[in-house]
């Protein structure tokens, strides 16, 4: 998102906005209606699409009736980086219940002009207003009186806070439902004055870079993440086009919707929604869902079905209408083991519990009472927590289903653990904690989190959040309260509670200069736990989540470019330019009945493109796992650039690898993906050699456009690229050209020539043997978890007892036999190109080409004539 400019609070825009100034100019005439059918009785859907010049903005907006008479109206705004599409279907439906729903692009997306504002009182949310006005002039339109339509606002995200802003600014909203949104977006982007670089960097390239936005919240977000660090200038900016600046305003109905798995806009976001509307006298529900910014299931029919109910209630003044519990909180049961579907279960109460409901106290102990910790140089390797931006869930999802994926370094943070907890516990809000911190430097910034712990000792991290604290005078020593961030978690009996203060995380900016942070306990983990939701007795309905392997594949990149670097065997000084040497490497899986990996050995020089060969079970994954650091070898040793390799080795860095099926954000660019992914590894942005990368994976102009619209061969080329950010010295690739046809087959062959031709190495395995043939210099072929034969491709394949002659013109049959009846000749048979002669044991290639030429054959060549399927095939026997 974008950020900036100290602001004071805007002023109210006045209930009736003088019309010579704030007149709505409709463009191309009427409009062009559409009817939507339906599939039932209901009434025929219309859409009029509209474009509304308004203070020198061009609005595109699209207008939803159906049947007849004064209805109320509801306006529906989409996501940040989306458009007025996105809200189509749900208008459609409010259209069917009877509302007449506009929608529109803000300023900046989809067909509208302008700048991106960010909510801007004088810009996005004075646009509101007008499109109020010209609601109040439609005939479908239910007034309260002239000029004052009955009129709604819901959206999510920037929609969502667009509603809450309309209801502050305009007293003639009646009614809003916000969801996953935001209430003081500079809390949001700087928790406590620390960045959130990964957030904000997402939303800058997702509204189009910073010449998108106003030059006031380019300059800001330009200022704060060089220097990391946001000023009071950059949080009166954002606070100023915040629904918090208008709290005391917002007095209408609302229905708030969160996400639990957001690290963007967290539960505390809502909650302080909900403490400032209902102390303004107006009704308020709460309501978690199981989704949010990270992911998970948004609960799409439920949501919509809602707010539907809630506009019945507080639009159409029907009393009848169920709007649901004050309060509502989705909670995941596990996995259905039949179908892999999520058991989502609704918990309500009849009152909001906030996030401190119901505390228990957790002493907590450490390995020491005081523990000292690095916030290393450069801020890096950074733990990982969250992944921002990740598309299907991601890790928090992960996290939900009871899988540990977060990542903390050793040296760099302090845990301190509860006894075992008795009975269940469940966990509804923030918990608190207070801790003396001291520091070397006079700013201390921590991450703090509360992590689930097993008897088996494994953690996970509930909704993978955590909590940024800036200490400042920490170096006089100074004690904290921390809140931690709110979730919705049940602890099993006999699991622990393990605080744990980090100095650094991915997602956010650290302090670059190297410190050191001693932390102790000062009072118990007090932990919410709402004891007035209870759980429906019966599970919802829910969908079926998939997994995020997309999310996973990048995690475990990062895993493998972060690690902390811990002691290994000295470099061998002889191997320093030698890409890889595998000496007697071999591995048992534990419980397996024979060797995966079993004393091999082969050596790959610079500028070669290896194949990597072998039957299913022969050892070639195992071998990739093991050189990139995922498994430990049982015996032997792997050498990269003379660096031996293990999990975590700083040899790696060097190391680029490509898994089949990497994810990407569709709606964004190809150039936008890669441009996050680099700032994800944590790396400077001088180190991507992004250019060169592209120039390589030649994807052209495609590199603007969204990545949805990219064709499966596009989408492997990007993800090559990807694994060539950094230019690194040894490629791996596997199974690069799966899913894409010949000609795609064609420019992926090329791109792995152009990389090695640099005097870089690439190392791929594929099943295409054809492929492997033209695309390769050199084999390594293995067969049950030993390497059969390795060498040149020419070598190889050259090994073999059939020729090819080649002739300046065909040879015609008689002299065809006389070949066929020469010593050491099997057979001859001719061919387009010339003659193919089979030699016996007795035969030679010199020998023949002596005959050939006695008898007056026009030779122009001569050469081996087998495939390398026919020398696999020979070299692995009956295994294939």
């Amino acid at each position: 998102m974008d950020l900036r400019l100290p602001g004071l609070r805007g002023p109210r825009w006045p209930r009736r906005i003088v019309s010579a100034v704030a007149a709505v100019v409709v463009l191309a005439g009427a409009g062009t209606w559409t009817a939507v059918a339906s599939d039932d009785d209901t009434p025929a859907v219309h859409r009029a699409d509209r474009v509304m010049a308004v203070d020198g903005v061009k609005l595109d907006t699209s207008y939803f009736t159906a049947g007849t008479g004064r209805r109320p109206a509801v306006l529906l705004g989409h996501g940040f980086g989306g458009s007025k599409d996105d809200v189509r279907q749900q208008a459609e439906k409010l259209a069917r219940d009877g509302y007449a729903v506009l929608t529109w692009s803000a300023r900046g997306f989809g067909k509208s002009t302008g700048k991106i504002g960010l909510n801007d009182p004088k810009g996005e949310v004075a646009d509101v207003s007008r499109l109020i006005d010209w609601l109040a002039k439609q005939p479908q339109v239910r007034l309260d009186k002239t000029g004052d339509p009955r009129v709604g606002v819901a959206g999510a995200s920037y929609g969502g806070a667009i509603s809450l802003l309309a209801a502050g600014y305009d007293d003639r909203v009646d009614a809003i439902a916000p969801a996953i949104t935001y209430w003081n977006l500079a809390d949001a982007l700087f928790p406590d004055g620390v960045f959130k670089k990964l957030w904000a960097g997402i939303f800058v390239n997702t509204g189009g870079g910073t010449a998108r936005f106003e030059p006031a919240l380019a300059a800001m977000y330009d200022r704060v993440a060089e220097s990391g660090t946001p000023d009071t200038a950059a949080r009166a900016l954002l606070e100023q086009r915040s629904p918090s600046a208008v709290a005391d305003r917002i007095k209408v109905p609302t229905l708030l919707i969160q996400g639990q798995t957001d690290s963007l806009f967290t539960l505390a976001q809502s909650d302080a929604a909900e403490k400032a509307i209902r102390a303004n006298g107006a009704p308020v529900d709460v309501d978690w869902i199981a989704g949010g910014h990270d992911g998970g299931d948004m609960e799409g029919d439920r949501v919509q079905t809602r707010v539907r109910a809630w506009f019945d209630r507080y639009l159409k003044d029907d009393k009848a209408a169920d709007t649901g519990p004050a309060f509502r909180v989705t909670r995941t049961g596990g996995v259905d083991s039949t179908d892999g579907a999520a058991q989502l279960r609704g918990a309500s109460a009849d009152s909001y519990p906030g996030l401190e409901n119901g505390e228990r106290s957790f002493p907590l102990t450490g390995r020491r009472e005081e523990q000292s910790f690095a916030n290393p140089p450069g801020a890096g390797p950074p733990a990982v927590s969250a992944l921002p931006g990740l598309g299907g869930g991601g890790l928090s999802q992960l996290s939900s289903l009871g899988v540990g994926v977060s990542l903390d370094f050793p040296g760099q943070y302090a845990a301190f653990d509860s006894a075992p907890v008795t009975g269940d516990l469940r966990v509804t809000g923030s918990p608190t904690v207070t801790v003396h911190v001291k520091s070397t430097s006079d700013t201390a910034v921590l991450f703090a989190k509360v992590y689930d712990v097993s008897g088996s000792g494994s953690q996970v991290l509930p909704s993978q959040l955590v909590t940024p604290v800036r200490v400042e005078g920490a170096k006089a020593g100074k004690d904290v309260t921390i809140t931690l961030p709110a979730i919705d978690h049940k602890v099993e009996e006999g699991h622990r509670l393990r605080l744990v203060l980090a100095s650094t995380d991915l997602a956010y900016a650290s302090p670059m200069a190297p410190a050191t942070y001693t932390v102790s306990m000062k009072g118990d983990l007090k932990v919410p736990t709402a004891p007035a939701v209870t759980t429906a007795a019966a599970p919802l309905p829910s969908w079926v989540w998939w997994l995020p392997l997309a999310g996973a594949a990048i995690a475990l990149a990062l895993l493998l470019t972060a690690r902390r670097r811990t002691a290994g065997p000295a470099p061998d000084p002889a191997l320093a330019e030698v890409p890889l040497q595998i000496t007697d490497l071999s591995k048992k899986y534990a419980n397996g009945d024979r060797y995966s990996v079993r004393d091999l050995s082969f050596r790959v020089e610079k500028g070669q493109v290896l194949g990597l060969l072998g039957p299913n079970g022969a050892g070639k994954t195992t071998t990739l796992r093991m050189l990139m650091g995922l498994i430990s070898p049982d015996g032997g040793e792997i050498r990269v650039f003379g660096h031996a390799i293990r999990p975590g080795a700083p040899v790696l860095s060097r190391v680029g690898s490509f898994v089949e099926g990497a994810g990407f954000l569709p709606h964004l660019s190809g150039r936008e993906n890669l441009e996050l992914y680099w700032r994800a590894t944590g790396r400077p942005a001088g180190d991507a050699h992004l250019a060169e990368a592209l120039e390589i994976a030649g994807l052209g102009d495609a590199l603007a456009r969204a990545v949805r619209t990219y064709s499966q061969g596009m989408r492997q080329r990007l993800a090559i690229a990807q694994a060539m950010l950094g230019l690194p010295d040894l490629l791996i690739l596997d199974e690069p050209t799966n899913g894409l046809d010949p000609p795609q087959i064609r420019e992926m062959r090329e791109v792995m020539i152009r990389y090695a031709a640099a005097g870089r190495t690439v190392i791929v395995s594929s099943h295409l043997l054809s492929e492997v043939e033209q695309s390769c210099t050199h084999l390594v072929v293995m067969d049950r978890g030993r390497l059969v034969q390795a060498g040149p491709v020419a070598e190889i394949v050259g090994s073999g007892d059939t020729l090819l002659v080649g002739t300046a013109t065909p040879v015609e049959e008689p002299v065809v036999e006389k070949i066929a009846a020469l010593p050491g000749v099997a057979s001859a048979a001719p061919t387009a190109e010339g003659l193919l002669v089979r030699l016996d044991a007795d035969g030679s290639a010199q020998r023949l080409v002596a005959e050939l030429v006695r008898l007056d054959v026009p030779v122009q060549a001569v050469g081996p004539h087998r495939r390398l399927e026919d020398a696999f095939l020979t070299l692995i026997g009956g295994s294939a």
